[in-house]
């Protein structure tokens, strides 16, 4: 036992100074290399996976499409953040503002994209940016008809509330706003939570006398009451407070860039100018009233149910092909551009002529032979493109420019070092370079391309606006 403690006695200072070297290795760790945790790091993150995954709702103000033309304040703003870091932009468009705090909460998001209020409930389940703005809660209700046959009690003040249904659009973070208005009505008011539904539901069922009370965003509320006259919202539920975007807790890095962007953006006056576009609109009615928006026909354009059969023909999502033919000719029939390409799907003389139509064919018929011609450019990629997103890239690409440029832009792609076989920053890089000091863009400088070529942007814009189509609009 003695020679076991002189041992002991012997070793502990060599396994205390182990101990200690353990201990300042980790602090020195947690000091000098927190960036080193990716949940921490969500800028890292954000530019490791390439793209910026935001979370919005999907109604006539946040985020739509309307004549085949994605819109929306939150879809505006989004854009100009992230044009601020240097990503592309992909949303999650839900009503269901629970689920979108899960996916946030648990990283398959990065920032809520709402009008939400910083409540001290809610700044312990998200970081807050700076305020975009400030709105109140209000009582949605409809202006007393002065039909006796009408039983429902107007409410003035809290006090007049009856024993009735107060409908609610399930919100986190408006929780605790919404027990303190059935606090102040006595608890007489019943609240009935719904998920999945917009404050534009809730507005357009209490003007349609579906449902009697509702609580909504004033800011929001002020906007529909153009198309719903019946509507009142002067009875005040909750006082004036602050809203903005939400990030993860654990989100530093990029709280930190949308306040710097944001207070950029505000004073450049670009942010007041896009809520006046969209919260001021006097043109709200007749959006509402829209048989081409997906937040109420779920229809793109009058040609849906002809893209549709087209596209059957070549296994294409038929919403790819009608961003195809949006960048064609916005839905317009009857075009003819400054090279003779004419019809939706402007196609040239020769093209057209080759699929047996011309500029006098009929809408279905120019739409068939885009398709046609589109299956064709796709099956005549190198079979070394093997994968089918690539693939499509490279016809749409092909579809514009014509398929010799596209075959010419791969092979020296390859002469540079970049992969032929794939479309953006290799393959697009060669048809995109116009100036004639870079070694790389020899053979396509701008002197050898037609004024009014376009090709920038091109394959880009048609598979960012497909995205917006499939986030809204059913398959």
């Amino acid at each position: 036992m003695a020679g076991k403690k002189k041992i002991f006695s012997i070793l502990r200072p060599v396994l205390l100074g182990l101990v200690l070297i353990a201990i300042a290795a980790l602090i020195t760790r947690s000091l000098y290399f927190q960036h080193d945790d990716p949940a921490k790091d969500a800028i890292r993150r954000i530019r490791e996976r390439g793209y910026l995954i935001a979370l919005t709702d999907a109604n006539s103000l946040s985020y739509f499409v309307l004549r085949g033309e994605p819109m929306g304040y939150q879809l505006e703003v989004l854009q100009s953040f992230a044009k601020y870091l240097g990503v592309p932009l992909r949303l999650i468009a839900l009503n269901n503002i629970a689920q979108l705090y899960y996916y946030l909460d648990y990283g398959a998001g990065d920032v809520i994209a709402l009008n939400l209020p910083a409540s001290g409930p809610g700044k312990k389940m998200a970081h807050f940016s700076d305020p975009m703005g400030e709105t109140r809660l209000v009582l949605v209700q409809r202006k007393a008809s002065g039909n006796k046959k009408d039983t429902t009690v107007f409410v003035d003040k809290f006090s007049d509330f009856p024993a009735d249904t107060l409908f609610v659009r399930q919100n986190p973070f408006l929780n605790s706003y919404y027990e303190t208005f059935v606090k102040k009505t006595g608890k007489r008011a019943i609240l009935k939570v719904l998920t999945d539904v917009s404050q534009e539901e809730l507005i357009r069922r209490v003007a349609k006398g579906n449902i009697n009370y509702a609580l909504c965003q004033e800011n929001v509320v002020t906007v529909y009451k153009r198309a719903f006259w019946n509507i009142d919202d002067h009875v005040l539920a909750h006082d004036l407070f602050p809203y903005g975007w939400g990030v993860n807790l654990n989100s530093d890095s990029l709280l930190q860039k949308i306040n710097a962007w944001l207070g950029a953006y505000k004073a450049s006056g670009e942010l007041h100018k896009v809520y006046l576009n969209y919260f001021d609109n006097q043109r709200i009615a007749n959006v509402l009233q829209s048989d081409f928006a997906s937040f109420s026909g779920n229809r793109l354009s009058p040609y849906d149910k002809e893209i549709r059969a087209c596209s059957e023909w070549i296994h294409w999502d038929w919403r790819l092909v009608a961003s195809l033919v949006y960048e064609e000719s916005n839905f317009i029939p009857g075009q003819t551009s400054s090279r003779s390409a004419s019809g939706l799907m402007q196609l040239m003389p020769e093209t057209a002529a080759r699929f047996g139509v011309d500029s006098g064919s009929s809408s279905a018929q120019q739409i068939a032979a885009g398709v046609k011609y589109v299956g064709y450019l796709f099956r005549q990629m190198p079979e070394e493109i093997t994968n089918p997103k690539e693939r499509i890239y490279f016809a749409l690409a092909s579809y514009n420019v014509g398929i010799g440029r596209v075959l010419a832009a791969r092979e020296k792609a390859e002469i540079y070092g970049k992969d032929k076989n794939r479309w953006n920053g290799h393959v697009d890089y060669y048809l995109l370079s116009r100036s004639e000091k870079d070694p790389y863009a020899k053979g396509d400088t701008s002197k050898q391309v037609p004024a009014d070529y376009k090709m920038e942007g091109f394959v880009d814009d048609i598979i960012a606006r497909y995205y917006h189509y499939k986030n809204l609009i059913p398959e």
